[in-house]
């Protein structure tokens, strides 16, 4: 009976329930070709920004080139908003148009 009256009471050991934690969306940075920027910087980009290796670099900017854009990588969308933006600063003060998008993946 004194078991009763404690459950009663809310002296009882409660469970806890485990938090579900969910994994952000990502999102896609997209180079996208154009007639203006060099090869040798959107690999430099590629490189310093989105921390490829030269073999990477080179093969995702094959990519853009032959295919009209490449994917550089997937981050959360405050990230991959950033590189963008960082491609865009980087090839506006050296004179290239060149085009970074974030799709959602």
């Amino acid at each position: 009976m004194a078991e009763q009256n404690d459950r009663k009471s809310g002296e009882g050991v409660l469970e806890k329930s485990k938090p579900t934690v969910k994994r952000p969306r990502l999102y896609k940075v997209v180079l996208h070709n154009d007639d203006y920027t060099t090869m040798d910087f959107v690999v430099e980009v590629l490189e310093h920004v989105f921390d490829k290796s030269p073999a990477e670099a080179y093969r995702i900017m094959m990519q853009v080139h032959l295919g009209g854009r490449g994917v550089c990588g997937a981050y959360t969308f405050e990230i991959a908003e950033t590189k963008a933006v960082a491609v865009h600063d980087l090839a506006q003060r050296n004179g290239y148009p060149l085009l970074a998008s974030v799709e959602e993946e």
